[in-house]
């Protein structure tokens, strides 16, 4: 295949060396900007997504896409019946019943406030509770003959009250149980059946998990607890669509809420973290471009007795035009291919091995995982290669104008 006598000249220009290379340095340095600047990007974007799916996966294995609850806080007469309910609807992959509340769990070494959350069987088809659980089993929740009954803690409360699997601890409701001296707590022993590790620091560190029984024995009398139903859907984006159906399953009196509305906050921060990282560091591409500009200025001022040459023999303003858009193009494309490459492999490297580790209580995960999103790396390389061909407006318009003989003179 033959090249064009524009890309052959532009070619031609750019790997010829002549004032002891300068040109080459310019242009190399040029590379390497648009080079940095799309690796950066890349990085950047990846992070972010990586951070945002990490999360949002976590989040959503330890919570429920979608939460039923009565409406201005009336009783909840029939979880188990709206359960079975909403679990027949289509998208609906499962439902259970839930009940929430606050207590202060005791050991011999330390205590700690947690949300308890009263589990049934069916936990399992809502959460991935079941398998975060990293020693014991949800199935020994229920009391077995005398003895107390179970509960799950999360790993750090685990850790920060020093207690294992089998290990006695105590609950303890402030609003506990009326007597003629008023509302005294109320205290409850239970036996450590399970360490849960749900990956998230808000979770392995506030939460508890206990039987829908007991929760209902001990929270419900003294109003201290909520009842829900929660749901897991097929699609975990179809929550607007999923809670207007199950609202008309269920009949009215009840509020839904899903997993979106009750983290939009955060999401939306990272999502605004995720643009404004991209915006700062896109400056660097525009940096770098400058030095096309610079590149490209300098050819002109260097070139101008063959581009006097070339008009001479016949060579048309629009060809020499092109001759230097060919050459901004190549320099962008270069360096856009290189950062490109860099970025992809220091995006699979740093995921891979974790090599960033993170305080967990501050980020909710322990590492920052990354993962670049083939629309977003399209996005960045388009981006580049538009910066780097308007780059070369300027300089080709400036080598077009120029006149034969202003060239052939100047020598």
């Amino acid at each position: 295949m033959r090249i064009p006598l524009d890309l052959s000249i532009a070619l031609r220009y750019l790997l010829k060396r002549q004032g002891g290379g300068f040109l080459t340095v310019i242009a190399t340095i040029a590379v390497l900007g648009i080079a940095v600047g799309v690796m950066a990007l890349f990085i950047a974007l990846g992070l972010m997504t990586g951070l945002q799916g990490e999360i949002r996966g976590r989040i959503l294995g330890a919570t429920a896409h979608v939460s039923v609850f009565k409406s201005r806080g009336e009783l909840f007469e029939d979880p188990t019946g709206v359960a079975a309910k909403v679990a027949k609807l289509p998208g609906v992959l499962g439902a259970a019943p839930s009940f929430y509340g606050q207590a202060l769990i005791s050991s011999p070494s330390s205590q700690r406030v947690a949300t308890i959350k009263g589990i049934s069987g069916a936990e399992g088809e809502v959460t991935d509770l079941p398998r975060q659980v990293i020693e014991g089993s949800l199935e020994d929740l229920p009391p077995h003959g005398q003895g107390f009954p179970g509960i799950v803690l999360g790993r750090e409360i685990a850790t920060s009250l020093a207690v294992g699997q089998s290990d006695i601890v105590t609950l303890t409701i402030p609003r506990g149980r009326l007597t003629p001296f008023g509302q005294m707590p109320l205290l409850a022993k239970f036996r450590v059946a399970g360490i849960a590790k749900t990956g998230l620091y808000e979770f392995d560190a506030g939460w508890a998990w206990i039987s829908l029984l007991e929760a209902e024995r001990l929270l419900a009398p003294s109003g201290s607890g909520s009842v829900m139903v929660e749901a897991r859907l097929k699609d975990m984006y179809a929550v607007d669509a999923a809670q207007t159906e199950i609202v008309r399953a269920v009949g009215s009196g009840y509020v839904t809420t899903d997993w979106i509305e009750t983290n939009r906050s955060l999401f939306e921060a990272l999502q605004l973290e995720k643009i404004a990282i991209a915006l700062t560091i896109g400056l660097i591409m525009a940096v770098a471009a400058l030095n096309i500009v610079a590149t490209l200025i300098i050819m002109v001022t260097e070139k101008r007795r063959s581009i006097a040459v070339l008009m001479s023999l016949g060579a048309t303003r629009e060809l020499i035009r092109r001759v230097f858009v060919w050459q901004g193009a190549v320099l962008g494309a270069l360096g856009t291919a290189l950062g490109a490459g860099a970025g992809t492999l220091a995006c699979l490297v740093l995921d891979r091995y974790q090599i960033i580790r993170i305080p967990a209580d501050v980020y909710q995960v322990a590492y920052l995982p990354f993962k670049l999103l083939p629309q977003d790396a399209a996005m960045v390389v388009a981006g580049s290669l538009l910066v780097s061909l308007i780059a070369t407006l300027y300089p080709a318009g400036r080598a077009a104008s120029l006149l034969p003989t202003e060239g052939l003179r100047s020598e």
